[in-house]
């Protein structure tokens, strides 16, 4: 068993004010493998405290010293990347390939990446009379979830560290020894002492007591809807900044002129990708009606194909989900879509055949679904794809934003004229056509209760800048 029983405030490991323990559950075993201590609003104003006192100092530095701090973050992120990929897989469930290849790799591209903008930023801008000049926002709570756990700790550690900004973190209590490595990644990196701070906990007490602080500025939440909602209501009564990357329920509209074998087959590997536990996951698949009995047939070939198993196994294609309290939240809603009279395609209720313990999901699909359903407009967060049939392009279009999201959208054509002609009337703040990929570059986020604000690239950066007007008397 690891213990972890220590908080980083101000450079240093301190124990809590007041001893609290949470076992930390591997979900391929359901048994706990490591122990992380539990903070109080005492630990967060000892953090808030430290932030403070350093960004008299931090926010001063200059552009060329924080590049040479983002270089050596770099260097020890790169020490112990293989560490972050195997935690990661222990803690949350995600396949080593899938670790490797990806969750351990984004947290990487996310400081490389903010390393160029920070390079070329323009601070400063002459407009007529005044010049606009930008400058940190203060203070950052941090809040981040378990499904890409480094990737959504550094999407906004990094932009936050390159604006200047002090921070402090409270990562998933389900996932958090990844975070502490990344502590570590930081304090080996020579991050000034109450630049970056970590307190675990969970959101009633640590989560609150962050959004609520009169000395924080500004909150960035990554997480539920639900959850959103309480740190915007936490945070109202300072009038701090809330930037928020919510749920998603992602339409992916398969046009009549799309190649079905393989736009059917992509959509269903990328549903389940990280066993579904994608905010933009494409879990709501619109095909046209006359080609919907053949898309089931091969969408029921391609999830057959899935394996699930152990993270560390080869040949395993999807892992767990991340706890029983996902588990159970899935199963009910995959026999709520069997009640409501979905067509149940393949998969179902119960864990997949040969695996008796662990928090296995069957991969699971459902044909004929009306976008009532629940299936069609809850975020199962789990490998459940829901496929509707549409008679016309509007008819798609309008079901495709018939949900409170606005997170992500997918677009299948032979017509890359048309499918970009479709994807500007998804309300959603991005748009993948044919299979395209990310870019760490581009801005992520989305509409409506998706949430608001934007993460990576440039737009990133500046959710954690100020803007000042100065005005210059003529000579």
């Amino acid at each position: 068993m690891q213990e972890h029983l220590k908080f980083y405030i101000n450079g240093e490991w301190v124990d809590p004010v007041t001893p609290a323990t949470l076992d930390v559950i591997n979900p391929t075993t359901e048994e706990p493998f490591a122990r992380i201590s539990m903070g109080s609003a005492a630990d967060v104003d000892k953090a808030v405290a430290a932030a403070s006192t350093a960004f008299e100092s931090y926010s001063q530095t200059t552009v060329a010293e924080r590049l040479e701090l983002f270089g050596a973050i770099l260097a020890e992120y790169t020490k112990r990347y293989d560490d972050i990929a195997q935690v990661i897989s222990t803690e949350m469930g995600a396949p080593i390939w899938l670790s490797k290849a990806a969750q351990a790799a984004t947290g990487q591209a996310h400081f490389a990446t903010t390393m160029q903008i920070l390079k070329d930023f323009q601070w400063e801008e002459q407009k007529g009379k005044y010049f606009l000049r930008r400058e940190p926002v203060g203070v950052c709570g941090l809040i981040t979830p378990w499904n890409w756990p480094i990737n959504q700790i550094v999407c906004k550690v990094a932009p936050a560290l390159a604006a200047g900004c002090t921070m402090v973190l409270k990562p998933s209590e389900v996932a958090p020894i990844n975070a502490i490595i990344l502590a570590e990644v930081l304090h080996a990196a020579g991050v000034p002492k109450g630049v970056f701070n970590l307190v675990n906990g969970d959101g009633l007490n640590v989560g609150n007591a962050m959004s609520s602080h009169k000395d924080i500025h500004m909150m960035s939440f990554t997480g539920s809807t639900r959850a959103g909602i309480q740190v915007a209501k936490a945070a109202a009564d300072t009038v701090k900044r809330v930037a928020q990357e919510l749920g998603g329920k992602s339409a992916n509209i398969i046009l009549d002129s799309a190649d079905l074998t393989a736009a059917v087959s992509g959509g269903v590997s990328q549903c389940f990708t990280n066993s579904g536990q994608s905010c933009n996951a494409p879990t709501r698949m619109l095909v046209p009606a006359a080609k919907h009995d053949e898309a089931l047939k091969i969408a029921k070939a391609t999830a057959e194909g899935i394996k699930p198993g152990d993270p560390f196994a080869e040949g395993t294609v999807i892992g767990p989900v991340v706890s029983k309290v996902q588990f159970d939240k899935i199963q009910a809603l995959i026999q709520k879509g069997i009640d409501e009279g979905a067509e149940l395609v393949t998969g179902g209720t119960g864990r997949p055949d040969g695996l008796n313990v662990g928090y296995f999901v069957k991969p699971t699909v459902f044909g004929n679904v009306t976008n009532d359903m629940a299936i069609a407009q809850e975020e199962v967060f789990g490998p459940v794809l829901t496929i509707l049939p549409y008679k016309t392009e509007e008819e798609a279009i309008q079901i495709a934003n018939d949900t409170p999201y606005g997170l992500s959208g997918y677009v299948q054509s032979s017509d890359v004229a048309h499918a970009t002609a479709v994807a500007a009337q998804m309300r959603t703040g991005n748009v993948h056509i044919n299979g395209s990929g990310p870019d760490f570059g581009a801005p992520f986020g989305g509409y409506k209760q998706s949430g608001n604000g934007r993460e990576w690239g440039e737009l990133g950066f500046e959710e954690f800048l100020e803007v000042k007007a100065v005005f210059v008397p003529a000579a």
